[in-house]
């Protein structure tokens, strides 16, 4: 199906692409600093969902229309841009929201999201399925950043193609196979950036208003991310 050769090439292209900061990235690091460690996992996976949804897109051939159509990529870019910041503005407008000792919530005996302590009953239950979509809208979040990312976009329609064996056939299938290659690469580097983040916020949680500095911090790197995607040229 795809030689080995073309395998290992495209590993250590998209590898040199990865590993510079792109939006992804930058999202990933301002959610950790908003939102914490858990959030900063399930923003990385998401990502890497909105960017396999790329990867299908360029292999039933919408992908080549996308990077072709200046019109088309702009519009997909400019959404993404005002959908980073729209989630910049709402992590700093409520960035004295967060507090020190809910840092270690989730524990046995911690308050729930109801404020009732314990994590049985219907109330904890209420807590587990407020997390469950607390998570899952996080997830969507990154997915969105994710499908909306220039680098992405460009990187999957210009550079995923030329990368498979058209003698072999099947070159929807090679494509979908090859995509896993940086999507693999991404979802390791995302975490470990995103883990490191919220390392460093777990000493700004000490203190409250530290706290919340570095949750202004978070807002405010994803509205400057959202501004830069706007701004950034067709190359991006």
């Amino acid at each position: 199906m795809v030689s080995t050769d073309r395998f290992l090439a495209f590993a250590a292209m998209s590898l040199l692409v990865i590993v510079i900061p792109g939006p992804s990235v930058l999202f990933v690091i301002g959610r950790a600093l908003a939102h914490g460690r858990r959030t900063a996992v399930a923003t990385a996976l998401g990502n890497v969902i909105g960017s396999y949804v790329l990867v299908v897109a360029v292999a039933v051939g919408i992908g080549s229309l996308v990077e072709r159509s200046v019109a088309v990529f702009l519009t997909v870019k400019l959404a993404g841009a005002a959908y980073l910041v729209f989630l910049g503005v709402q992590a700093f407008r409520h960035r004295k929201d967060l507090k020190a000792s809910p840092i270690g919530a989730g524990v046995t005996g911690s308050p729930d999201a109801t404020g009732s302590a314990g994590p049985t009953g219907s109330a904890g239950a209420a807590g587990s399925a407020g997390a469950a979509r607390g998570d899952l809208r996080t997830v969507l979040d990154g997915a969105v950043v994710g499908v909306t990312n220039p680098k992405g976009i460009v990187f999957f329609a210009a550079v995923l193609p030329q990368f498979v064996d058209h003698s072999a056939g099947q070159l929807p299938l090679q494509m979908l196979l090859l995509g896993l290659v940086p999507i693999s690469i991404g979802l390791v580097t995302d975490t470990l950036w995103g883990l490191s983040a919220a390392a460093a916020r777990t000493w700004f949680a000490r203190s409250d208003r530290r706290l919340s500095m570095i949750g202004g911090a978070g807002g405010f790197t994803m509205i400057g991310l959202g501004v830069t995607v706007a701004a950034t040229g067709r190359a991006d």
